[in-house]
């Protein structure tokens, strides 16, 4: 690329951050560039060549300047990363100890990490023609030319939308524009607008906690949007964005899984005539980059996505969403350990805009916030469509004969819900046909090995399969350790259900939604589509079916795995366990008709149950943080998890023991647990053990990782020994 080169004959030196796990920068002469700070350039780096970032220009460096190699090449005139961001993301980087350049990095579309010009990526756009209006109508396409016709309607769409609502759509696309029905345009540059006729009538309750947030004004404002399942929070985040278009102001919504980002997308294109920046890791990177790029520039009115859409940068901030703030998969479980709500909250008070966290079930971290007045709440309490929530029928399984892990009340309860041509929900968290397979004749069961837990058996592909590591092995037709032909699949899992349930209601469709079923691209998705009719239908499945679903024909839903989530040794096992009950149980009723919840148990007077059952969600949450401070533990204590793995024991063990002693003496209150071997100690094959540092201080531990996380680095690394370093960790596995 062309670019101005400096006047001065003395280079300027240039900080530069690689994507590389090294907490340091690396000092370079400009070569005579004018190089700005956030902007990439190229560098030799040992025998290689890397795209770095620059985060600092400076005349001084840290070694003699005579060493210094100059850059290989400017590749951003402008910065790529804004000052604020990269000032945002240095900040996390210090909180969650990561290493600034993976930061970086991790922040950037791949396309943009591999150095490509921001040129390479023109927006497009596709409608549909007149004749391709005419052919929608007369319905004279079929299957993806047809759906990709009604998915366009009377909108133009960029390429990151369509990837969302229909993946798969390029080819239709390509037979369309070939015919003439389809058309390739520029996105449209008119001023965003709110589509006429489109928003309900708030209720009361909406209302005023819409005019709670509008008259809070601008600036960093953190708000709990606390609300029943189906009290129209969404509705609220509606509003505001409104407002935000109307203000030429952006707003960034994100939401916890992709699963989500359609129904989301569908609502905000309802609603709005506006250029929406869809983000999320099953774009293809060309249209992610695409579409960050378009926020970048202040072009994407909205910014939707999942956890990363959180580093999307903001030239007109206005407004933060974080939809489900509770939910786990907000944080980052490999690399750069983050939490994207916590980032989030980061950004809104660095770009001083307001904040919206909303979810039926807080976490004890946010309600902790909201106590220390920190957060203020707004409170929910009934649905938006005056439906009376649920009620629970808690079914106690003592003694009982179960068919398949259903009990007969539930069954009869199915049998009336079917009968009525109504859809039910059976929820069963945990994924295969049976967790064990057993030898009845000498107790044999099948085990990974690699990780010495037992093995799922899924029956459809005769396979057994290791949820920790992946190992996969053919189901045995016999006993290897004794021959016998009598194994017997123990415990269920969603596949087991759901052939059972195909087996009594023969006439019915069973959808099976589980991380097996929905592997492929917007299977979920379409799994969902074949309930619109609102045919009498029963969906078996995991968490997935937790968040946020609207299925206005469901009105029955049956818990049945409620026990296993009892007596976990993990301190979020209680919190997890409500929010979960609660969330799953708001699948039912949302509609104009009433629906019902039906719990399975083998302890029904269990304290967590029982209070939940009669208080609601406050009075679980208020007992599990009772607990917890009783506990010391958060959010009343602050942790920090080193977790390290090897093939090596000795190897684990002599890191383990210097990572230990390069913590020195405990000081103010920090409590030291470990080394220790890890819950899971074997896992894929690799020894793990773990060290956990509990502080009652935030700034308390701060300071500690900010000594220790150098140290570690400096540590001896034994080949094919890994470690990782997690901040505020939501498991201790």
């Amino acid at each position: 690329m062309n670019a101005a080169r400096q006047s001065d004959p003395t280079p300027a030196i240039l900080r530069v951050v690689l994507p590389l796990p090294l907490p340091q920068t690396f000092d370079y002469l400009s070569n005579g560039w004018t190089v700005p700070v956030g902007a990439r350039v190229r560098v030799p780096f040992g025998r290689s060549h890397r795209i770095g970032v620059v985060v600092e220009t400076t005349d001084e460096a840290d070694v003699d300047r005579a060493r210094l190699k100059p850059v290989d090449a400017l590749l951003d005139a402008e910065p790529l990363i804004d000052p604020g961001l990269l000032a945002d993301l240095h900040r996390a980087a210090d909180y969650w100890c990561g290493a600034f350049g993976d930061v970086v990095f991790g922040a950037l579309p791949l396309a943009l990490r591999d150095g490509h010009a921001t040129t390479d990526f023109a927006e497009q756009a596709w409608r549909a023609t007149q004749a391709g209006t005419a052919a929608r109508d007369a319905r004279s396409r079929r299957g993806g030319s047809a759906a990709l016709l009604t998915t366009l309607g009377d909108a133009t769409l960029s390429a990151s939308e369509l990837d969302t609502l229909l993946p798969g759509w390029r080819a239709a696309a390509r037979r369309l524009v070939a015919a003439g029905l389809v058309a390739c345009v520029a996105p449209p540059a008119t001023a965003p607008r709110t589509r006429e006729g489109a928003a309900p009538v708030l209720n009361d309750e909406q209302a005023d906690a819409l005019a709670s947030i509008l008259s809070a004004g601008t600036g960093f404002h953190p708000f709990l949007l606390h609300g029943v399942t189906g009290s129209g929070k969404t509705e609220i985040y509606l509003r505001l964005t409104e407002r935000m278009l109307q203000q030429g102001r952006q707003t960034l919504w994100l939401v916890p899984e992709i699963g989500l980002v359609p129904q989301a997308l569908r609502r905000l294109r309802a609603r709005f005539d506006a250029r929406i920046a869809v983000l999320h890791s099953n774009l293809a990177e060309g249209e992610r980059a695409r579409a960050w790029l378009e926020a970048r520039a202040g072009a994407a009115a909205i910014v939707l996505g999942t956890r990363s859409a959180v580093f999307a940068p903001l030239p007109r901030p206005g407004l933060i969403v974080v939809d489900e703030e509770h939910d786990a998969s907000y944080k980052q479980q490999d690399g750069f350990r983050y939490h994207a709500r916590d980032f989030a909250l980061l950004r809104a008070q660095s770009l001083d805009v307001p904040i919206v966290l909303g979810s039926a079930t807080p976490s004890l971290e946010t309600l902790a916030n909201v106590e220390a007045g920190r957060y203020v709440r707004l409170r929910l309490h009934h649905r938006a469509r005056a439906q009376p929530a649920s009620p629970v029928h808690v079914l106690d399984l003592r003694g009982l004969k179960l068919a398949h892990g259903l009990s007969p009340a539930l069954l009869e309860a199915l049998d009336a819900c079917i009968a009525r041509g109504e859809q039910a929900l059976v929820f069963k968290n945990r994924r295969g046909y049976a967790p064990v397979l057993l030898c009845h004749a000498c107790g044999w069961h099948a085990a990974c090995p690699n990780c010495e837990k037992p093995l799922t058996l899924y029956r459809g592909r005769r396979q057994l399969l290791c949820h920790h590591c992946g190992h996969t092995e053919r189901a045995p037709e016999a006993c290897p350790h004794c021959g016998a032909t009598a194994l017997i699949p123990q415990g269920q899992g969603t596949e087991r259900l759901e052939e059972a349930l195909v087996a009594r209601y023969p006439d019915v469709p069973v959808l099976r939604v589980d991380r097996e079923s929905t592997r492929q691209r917007n299977a979920f998705g379409k799994l969902l589509d074949r309930l619109a009719d609102g045919k009498p239908a029963i969906l078996v499945g995991t968490q997935i079916l937790a968040k946020g679903h609207d299925l206005p024909n469901l009105t029955l839903v049956a818990i049945v795995g409620v026990d296993e989530g009892l007596h976990s040794v993990d301190f979020h096992a209680g919190e997890r366990l409500a929010q979960l009950i609660v969330q799953v149980a708001g699948r039912a009723g949302r509609a104009d008709k009433p629906g019902s919840v039906w719990l399975q148990t083998h302890e029904p007077d269990h304290p967590l149950l029982a209070t939940l059952l009669q208080g609601g969600y406050d009075a679980a949450a208020a007992l599990q943080m009772g607990e917890r401070l009783a506990s010391s533990l958060p959010p009343f204590a602050h942790l920090a998890l080193l977790r390290a793995e090897s093939a090596r024991h000795d190897a684990l063990d002599a890191f383990m023991a210097a990572a230990r002693d390069a913590l020195g003496r405990p000081v103010g209150g920090l409590r030291i647990n470990g080394p220790i071997a890890a819950p899971m100690p074997l896992r894929a094959g690799r020894h793990r053990a773990q060290l956990l540092l509990e502080s009652p201080q935030r700034p308390a531990l701060r300071q500690v990782l900010a000594a220790w996380w150098p140290r570690l680095h400096a540590l001896p690394q034994p080949r094919g020994l890994r470690w990782s370093l997690d901040v505020d960790p939501v498991d201790l596995y």
